[in-house]
């Protein structure tokens, strides 16, 4: 009884706390309804941590660690991917474990390392939130639920598109002053000497298979990615191919987080086995070394950091000096 009425207080303070942060005249739809769920913890367990928390917008909705802290300081497991540029992938997560946005939506909350906090739960607490009943109502024409819920944080998820970038300006509106000469050249050696076409194509630039890149060894790096989901031994070591799009804003960079810098990334890419020198399942795309000169190297970066969202201008400046 006692455990239960601490539970209780909580949930309260928590409520109380969430109940002012909106007003109730702002507009809303189911975007509008799931932007506020995203940066709101009352959807964790101890109203401290949010999706937001995780995902940092400033930083095209990814984290700046390696693995990102969750409730109580909890330590996760995989590098966080950036949420946007969703709606044409057909796989979630790094081991694709959820084929829809609705899907990887409520994941997270539920996870004991990230926010804790059962689906039940959060939607009891939105239920009894003066603004969330109301606005749950007006959006959907029903109370919260599980249903609803996913629904609401997936349809802000996938405003989150960019194409806007100067590559995007470059190559849709052939505007050559748009980028470097570099960068064209990176391009070319995106699509040629480097061979990141294969696996990273389309709006995106990215593939809905899943590849292994030479990141498991079965001593040091142990994470299996898709085999955790297939139980396939073919899977081990495979993991979800990601977009690149905004790429420049989203270090460190792989499932774990390891490569803080692009250059680190090529340099891997170049070289694998001057990195990793007993991978297991490695991709045979990988067992031929590239050969880039220095030179390439920046060029193929200068690229890549062409891609990145023009209303993340301002956040690229800033970063880019960190990065060289």
């Amino acid at each position: 009884m006692k455990k239960l009425c601490i539970t209780l207080f909580t949930l309260g303070i928590i409520l109380v706390i969430s109940q002012g942060a909106f007003k109730d005249h702002e507009p809303v739809n189911a975007a509008a309804l799931g932007r506020k769920l995203f940066f709101d913890p009352i959807l964790s367990s101890t109203g401290k941590i949010s999706c937001a928390s995780c995902h940092k917008e400033e930083f095209a909705f990814s984290d700046t660690s390696a693995v990102s802290l969750g409730v109580h300081g909890r330590k996760g497991v995989r590098n966080t991917p950036s949420a946007m540029n969703m709606s044409l992938q057909v796989a979630f997560f790094w081991d694709g474990r959820a084929t829809t946005l609705e899907q990887q939506a409520l994941i997270p909350i539920q996870n004991p390392i990230e926010m804790d906090l059962s689906v039940n739960t959060a939607v009891w607490r939105l239920g009894h939130n003066k603004y969330y009943k109301s606005a749950f109502t007006a959006v959907f024409n029903e109370a919260p639920n599980a249903g609803n819920l996913a629904k609401a944080l997936s349809a802000f998820e996938r405003t989150l598109e960019t194409g806007n970038s100067p590559f995007d300006d470059w190559r849709l509106n052939d505007n050559e002053s748009a980028v470097s000469e570099s960068a064209k050249r990176g391009f070319a050696i995106f699509n040629s000497k480097g061979r990141c076409i294969q696996c990273h194509f389309g709006p995106d630039f990215n593939d809905v298979e899943f590849r292994s890149i030479g990141l498991y060894d079965g001593k040091t790096l142990r994470d299996s990615g898709r085999a955790c989901v297939t139980k396939k031994v073919a899977d081990v070591g495979r993991f979800k191919i990601g977009a690149l799009r905004n790429v420049a804003l989203t270090a460190p960079y792989m499932h774990n987080g390891m490569f803080k810098t692009l250059r680190q990334v090529i340099d891997y890419y170049n070289d694998p086995d001057k990195i990793v020198s007993h991978s297991i399942n490695r991709d045979t795309l990988l067992n031929i070394p590239m050969g880039l000169t220095e030179g390439e190297k920046t060029d193929l970066e200068n690229f890549l950091v062409s891609l990145t969202d023009k209303r993340f201008a301002g956040q690229l400046k800033k970063l880019r000096p960190l990065q060289r």
